[in-house]
């Protein structure tokens, strides 16, 4: 490795170190390194999958080529126009429309009884051509208010976890949901409220062309892969889905009642920078 990559390693540790005890950054010491003679940095393998897939469920992928999706290829994610940057997409594929379309059919959509109790419907939010789209199961109360994803303590948790390895709604993610409006009380989805919501997801993956699927807990790792095995055995594991890499892990809201789970989201979150830093597009 060179002095600038063994520099980088360290203060990224420095860094996970500092989140894991305080949540916070902290100050740093100075490193001082020397350059390998080959210089050659090395990348970790990704460890395989703890337990076995359901049959129903794509299987575990390794590396794959150029990810991209087409319409109606994978089920739902939420779509809202925007985002971070004010970039919005003027792309009018076939029968996919623009962020904005989307998010215009959203707010008017009426196809589930969840329409009836939201306040406002929450299609998504993030740049238009994004690195690592990231879903979550729907929105929350605060969510409801404001019409944004991923606003209240989890959201900023979230918000945190994604910083820690480079990443941002505001520069190169999108973030939505797997339904588009508040379920009462916070409850789950039901199965035909994520279908209702599915066209909107399907449009959304197809025009942001994501080149990673990062899934926000059991929810929507579930209804993405179409599995009913729990986020604990397929947290940490890539797996295909319609041709893009999809990355589950623990809910921002689970890390929040158990502070266990803490170690292992850590542990995800570097599995996934390192198959972010073997993307040509993203460099540290």
């Amino acid at each position: 490795m060179t002095i600038e990559q063994k520099t980088r390693i360290a203060e990224f540790l420095d860094l996970a170190s500092a989140y894991l005890c305080s949540g916070y950054k902290s100050q740093t010491m100075t490193h001082q390194f020397t350059d390998d003679e080959s210089a050659v940095p090395v990348v970790a393998e990704q460890a395989a999958p703890q337990a076995p897939l359901l049959e129903s469920q794509p299987k575990a992928i390794a590396q794959p080529d150029e990810p991209h999706v087409t319409a109606g290829n994978a089920i739902s994610i939420s779509n809202n126009v925007v985002a971070g940057n004010g970039e919005s997409s003027s792309n009018d594929e076939a029968g996919i429309g623009t962020l904005e379309a989307i998010a215009a059919d959203i707010a008017t959509c009426a196809a589930c009884p969840l329409h009836a109790t939201r306040t406002n419907a929450v299609p998504g939010e993030g740049v238009s051509a994004p690195l690592v789209l990231v879903i979550g199961e729907g929105p929350g109360e605060n969510e409801d208010k404001s019409g944004r994803p991923f606003v209240g303590e989890a959201g900023q948790l979230l918000d945190k976890m994604l910083a820690s390895i480079d990443l941002s709604r505001e520069k190169n993610c999108f973030i939505a949901n797997v339904v588009k409006c508040r379920p009462p009380h916070n409850r789950d989805p039901f199965p035909e409220e994520i279908a209702a919501c599915a066209p909107f997801l399907t449009r959304q993956i197809a025009l942001l062309k994501p080149r990673v699927i990062l899934c926000a807990g059991r929810v929507a790792t579930q209804a993405m892969v179409k599995t009913t095995n729990s986020i604990k055995n397929l947290h940490g594991h890539f797996i295909e889905c319609a041709k893009i890499p999809l990355f589950p892990m623990y809910h921002p809201s689970a890390l929040l009642h158990d502070s266990s789970l803490k170690r292992p989201t850590w542990d995800d979150l570097k599995t996934l920078r390192i198959r972010l830093e073997k993307l040509a597009a993203f460099k540290i």
